[in-house]
Protein backbone atom coordinates (compact mmCIF):
# COMPACT_ATOMS: atom_id res chain seq x y z
CA UNK A 1 0.00 0.00 0.00
CA UNK A 2 1.23 3.42 -0.75
CA UNK A 3 1.46 5.83 2.15
CA UNK A 4 3.23 8.68 1.22
CA UNK A 5 4.54 9.58 -1.99
CA UNK A 6 8.08 7.51 -1.23
CA UNK A 7 6.75 5.38 1.26
CA UNK A 8 5.09 1.61 0.52
CA UNK A 9 3.80 -0.72 3.06
CA UNK A 10 3.56 -4.39 2.77
CA UNK A 11 2.77 -7.20 5.10
CA UNK A 12 5.78 -7.64 6.75
CA UNK A 13 7.68 -4.56 5.98
CA UNK A 14 8.47 -1.08 4.09
CA UNK A 15 10.09 0.53 1.62
CA UNK A 16 10.89 4.13 1.77
CA UNK A 17 12.05 6.05 -1.36
CA UNK A 18 12.85 9.53 1.12
CA UNK A 19 14.80 7.85 3.75
CA UNK A 20 16.34 4.79 1.22
CA UNK A 21 14.98 2.75 3.72
CA UNK A 22 13.68 -0.94 3.34
CA UNK A 23 13.10 -3.49 6.27
CA UNK A 24 11.67 -6.74 6.13
CA UNK A 25 10.63 -8.63 8.83
CA UNK A 26 10.27 -12.66 9.06
CA UNK A 27 9.36 -14.48 12.16
CA UNK A 28 7.11 -13.23 14.68
CA UNK A 29 4.94 -10.24 14.78
CA UNK A 30 7.07 -6.78 14.59
CA UNK A 31 4.45 -4.61 13.33
CA UNK A 32 4.48 -2.21 16.12
CA UNK A 33 8.30 -1.84 15.64
CA UNK A 34 7.78 -1.28 12.22
CA UNK A 35 5.41 1.68 12.80
CA UNK A 36 8.07 3.08 15.55
CA UNK A 37 10.28 3.65 12.66
CA UNK A 38 8.10 4.78 10.37
CA UNK A 39 7.22 7.32 12.92
CA UNK A 40 10.61 8.23 13.88
CA UNK A 41 11.55 8.87 10.60
CA UNK A 42 8.64 11.27 9.60
CA UNK A 43 8.24 13.21 13.08
CA UNK A 44 10.61 15.90 11.63
CA UNK A 45 8.56 16.88 8.80
CA UNK A 46 4.92 16.24 10.45
CA UNK A 47 5.30 16.82 14.12
CA UNK A 48 3.51 15.00 16.53
CA UNK A 49 0.02 15.66 16.00
CA UNK A 50 -0.91 13.83 13.24
CA UNK A 51 1.69 11.75 10.95
CA UNK A 52 0.02 10.64 7.86
CA UNK A 53 3.34 8.07 6.97
CA UNK A 54 2.27 6.60 10.67
CA UNK A 55 -1.63 6.66 10.36
CA UNK A 56 -1.76 4.97 7.15
CA UNK A 57 0.66 2.02 7.89
CA UNK A 58 -1.38 1.65 11.28
CA UNK A 59 -4.66 0.99 9.22
CA UNK A 60 -2.80 -1.07 6.61
CA UNK A 61 -1.71 -2.73 9.52
CA UNK A 62 -4.98 -3.14 11.60
CA UNK A 63 -3.22 -1.83 14.79
CA UNK A 64 -3.93 0.45 17.15
CA UNK A 65 -1.25 2.65 18.60
CA UNK A 66 -1.37 6.00 19.58
CA UNK A 67 1.72 7.90 18.98
CA UNK A 68 2.70 8.89 22.05
CA UNK A 69 3.43 5.06 22.86
CA UNK A 70 6.72 5.66 20.61
CA UNK A 71 9.26 6.16 23.27
CA UNK A 72 12.33 4.51 22.76
CA UNK A 73 13.69 2.02 25.42
CA UNK A 74 17.51 1.22 25.94
CA UNK A 75 17.74 -2.58 25.91
CA UNK A 76 20.69 -3.60 28.12
CA UNK A 77 23.15 -5.20 25.91
CA UNK A 78 26.02 -6.79 27.09
CA UNK A 79 28.48 -8.50 24.56
CA UNK A 80 29.92 -11.76 26.14
CA UNK A 81 33.87 -12.17 26.66
CA UNK A 82 33.62 -15.14 23.33
CA UNK A 83 30.85 -16.24 21.75
CA UNK A 84 31.22 -20.45 21.94
CA UNK A 85 30.02 -22.19 19.13
CA UNK A 86 26.74 -23.06 21.35
CA UNK A 87 25.60 -19.81 21.28
CA UNK A 88 26.06 -19.74 17.49
CA UNK A 89 24.16 -23.09 17.04
CA UNK A 90 21.77 -21.58 18.87
CA UNK A 91 20.76 -18.82 16.62
CA UNK A 92 21.46 -21.01 13.63
CA UNK A 93 18.87 -23.27 15.24
CA UNK A 94 16.30 -20.11 15.18
CA UNK A 95 17.24 -18.87 11.81
CA UNK A 96 16.56 -22.09 10.30
CA UNK A 97 13.37 -22.82 11.91
CA UNK A 98 11.89 -19.45 10.64
CA UNK A 99 9.46 -19.39 7.75
CA UNK A 100 11.29 -17.32 5.42
CA UNK A 101 12.77 -17.73 2.10
CA UNK A 102 16.09 -19.50 1.57
CA UNK A 103 17.90 -16.91 0.55
CA UNK A 104 16.50 -14.27 2.50
CA UNK A 105 18.32 -16.89 5.54
CA UNK A 106 21.35 -16.88 3.41
CA UNK A 107 21.87 -13.37 3.40
CA UNK A 108 22.40 -13.78 7.25
CA UNK A 109 26.41 -14.19 8.40
CA UNK A 110 26.28 -15.42 12.06
CA UNK A 111 29.77 -15.63 12.50
CA UNK A 112 30.48 -12.37 11.47
CA UNK A 113 27.47 -10.93 13.38
CA UNK A 114 27.70 -8.72 16.66
CA UNK A 115 26.42 -11.28 19.48
CA UNK A 116 24.97 -9.16 22.31
CA UNK A 117 23.06 -11.12 25.54
CA UNK A 118 19.66 -9.79 26.55
CA UNK A 119 17.54 -10.80 29.77
CA UNK A 120 15.62 -13.03 27.36
CA UNK A 121 18.28 -14.47 25.57
CA UNK A 122 20.64 -13.79 22.85
CA UNK A 123 20.64 -10.73 19.63
CA UNK A 124 22.85 -11.31 16.61
CA UNK A 125 23.33 -7.95 14.52
CA UNK A 126 25.08 -7.91 11.54
CA UNK A 127 25.23 -5.08 8.79
CA UNK A 128 22.08 -5.51 7.10
CA UNK A 129 20.17 -7.87 9.72
CA UNK A 130 18.70 -8.33 13.23
CA UNK A 131 17.87 -11.35 14.43
CA UNK A 132 16.23 -10.88 17.74
CA UNK A 133 15.55 -12.58 20.89
CA UNK A 134 11.86 -13.20 20.08
CA UNK A 135 12.76 -15.03 16.93
CA UNK A 136 12.01 -12.52 14.71
CA UNK A 137 14.87 -11.57 11.61
CA UNK A 138 14.77 -8.16 10.49
CA UNK A 139 16.71 -7.54 6.88
CA UNK A 140 17.46 -3.98 6.56
CA UNK A 141 19.66 -2.16 3.53
CA UNK A 142 21.28 0.22 5.68
CA UNK A 143 23.56 -0.52 8.65
CA UNK A 144 22.35 2.47 10.56
CA UNK A 145 18.11 0.51 10.45
CA UNK A 146 19.72 -1.61 13.34
CA UNK A 147 20.34 1.68 15.65
CA UNK A 148 16.93 2.02 15.44
CA UNK A 149 15.32 -1.58 15.32
CA UNK A 150 17.15 -1.58 18.79
CA UNK A 151 15.77 0.94 20.58
CA UNK A 152 12.08 -0.48 20.26
CA UNK A 153 12.69 -4.36 20.27
CA UNK A 154 13.19 -4.35 23.64
CA UNK A 155 9.33 -3.00 23.88
CA UNK A 156 7.55 -4.88 21.57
Amino acid sequence: MQCEEKLEVFENGFEDGKFNIRVEVYGGDARKVLLALIYELYLPDYGSDYIYPFECAKEFWGIYMDGSEVEPEEMKLSEPKFVSRSVIDKLDKVLKGLDAPQEVKALVDLERAKIYKVKEGYLAVGKNFLLDHRDRLFIFNKPSVAEMLLKYIGRW
